[in-house]
């Protein structure tokens, strides 16, 4: 497994060691091995350029994410295809960049769940997710389906909003008898969205509601991420509920963080969110993110940095602790980091698409290297308690921004490639703490 971040440091567990190839059956019962396990609406992402009035002739609401039916999908994108104005199709879905992505990082294997057209084609939407998703991501425990695959019509206005129009195809048809029970619960995480839960009477719901359950009973993290500010609005109460009493790490950006609280206050919103989960990621656009979690009051550490206050006094007090579960807390401590965009962002973001869904990538990978070594060093002074990550929240914001950096500079969703082997002196400074 490859260390997450950099440090100038060295540490003293194996981060290149080359193993065999086997199979994935095997790696699991390895002792040692991590990956983590995401259920997912398999979809394609399909970019399409246009202007705000395309946006109002077919009463598409800019910056949401929507459901239309098969047939309109069909008749918008041939349209545009066939005049040449589609600027890429990708392998999508939140949890589904977001694995591939845990996968080039970390170079451990992950696992999707969720359903596929089980007759693939040369070139089909299909053979294009495949193609284009990391090796390391195990698409074996798929389920096939005789529908096509879910296509999402990602609509991008002249001020760089994205509107998600989706074509559901066989998407939503997962079913609980295809959730592998061993896996999830030998996985460092399980990793859900929210756009699973959209609809109740869907397949994929249940299959949910399933692996979050089996999750729980044999103490393995659940991330979820949530989809879009008009869903959280949407679903709000089912989340008020399912929230405290599944999950452990809540990934958003601000709106959707306004729609769960009601409060626009980026600090605040996190504050609020905490009584409800372990830890808390919330990106901010332009103004970079947050990280929230807790800790047992004698394992807190004092930040080196100066100390800032905005919304809340001194917030970054205890930036350099590291997470816990409140379950393994008896004193607890709320603690926060903000970080502003890498190098303030890239000269020219050619695509904001999964750029929070790369941020949460480097934090599965956190929680994942956490497991490893545990598993490793089992009486490393590091595991002195229970905690949930391995570095502190301070060294995760950093990680986290600077592979959304690396997402916000190239024109797809996914990493292409893990970061750079090496860096100018400006970059191996912003590593060193």
């Amino acid at each position: 497994m490859k260390f997450p971040g950099r440090r100038n440091t060295k540490h003293y567990f194996p981060v290149e060691e080359k193993k065999q190839r086997s199979s994935f059956d095997d790696e699991i019962n390895r002792p040692g091995n991590v990956y983590v396990v995401g259920i997912d609406q398999l979809l394609v992402d399909i970019e399409i350029p246009v202007d705000d009035e395309f946006l109002a002739n077919h009463h598409f609401k800019k910056s949401e994410s929507f459901i239309i039916d098969d047939e309109l999908a069909d008749r918008i994108y041939w349209n545009f295809k066939n005049r040449g104005v589609i600027t890429g199709e990708f392998p999508g879905g939140a949890v589904g960049n977001t694995l591939h992505n845990f996968s080039i990082l970390s170079d451990c294997p992950s696992v999707a769940l969720g359903t596929i057209n089980k007759n693939i084609e040369l070139g089909d939407y299909a053979f294009k997710y495949i193609c284009n998703t990391s090796s390391k991501v195990n698409l074996s425990y798929l389920q096939p389906c005789a529908k096509p695959m879910g296509r999402a019509l990602c609509f991008i206005s002249p001020d760089g909003e994205r509107t998600f129009a989706i074509s559901k195809g066989c998407m939503n048809d997962l079913s609980p008898e295809f959730i592998p029970q061993e896996v999830i619960e030998k996985s460092a995480a399980i990793l859900i969205s929210a756009y699973t839960m959209r609809d109740e009477k869907s397949p994929i719901y249940q299959s949910t509601l399933r692996a979050v359950e089996i999750a729980k009973n044999a103490n393995v993290p659940v991330v979820l991420s949530l989809g879009t500010s008009g869903l959280v609005q949407e679903k709000k109460d089912l989340l008020l509920e399912f929230i405290p009493k599944y999950v452990s790490v809540v990934a958003m950006n601000e709106h959707e963080a306004l729609s769960l609280t009601g409060i626009s206050d980026p600090l605040l919103a996190t504050e609020r969110i905490l009584d409800m989960c372990d830890m808390v990621l919330l990106t901010v656009g332009a103004r970079g993110l947050y990280i929230g979690a807790m800790t047992e009051t004698d394992q807190a550490r004092q930040t080196k940095e100066p100390l800032h206050t905005k919304s809340l006094v001194e917030y970054n007090l205890y930036e350099y602790s590291r997470a816990m579960r409140r379950s393994d807390c008896k004193d607890i401590i709320k603690f926060y980091t903000h970080i502003n965009p890498f190098r303030g962002g890239p000269q020219m973001i050619k695509n904001t698409n999964g750029a929070g869904d790369a941020a949460l990538a480097a934090v599965l990978h956190d929680l994942s290297a956490n497991l490893y070594h545990r598993t490793k060093v089992p009486n490393s002074p590091k595991h002195v308690t229970s905690f949930l990550t391995y570095s502190s929240i301070s060294q995760i914001s950093k990680y986290a921004n600077r592979v959304s950096f690396e997402v916000l500079s190239q024109n797809s969703p996914r990493l292409l490639k893990g970061l750079p082997e090496k860096e100018d002196g400006l970059e191996e400074a912003y590593w060193a703490k």
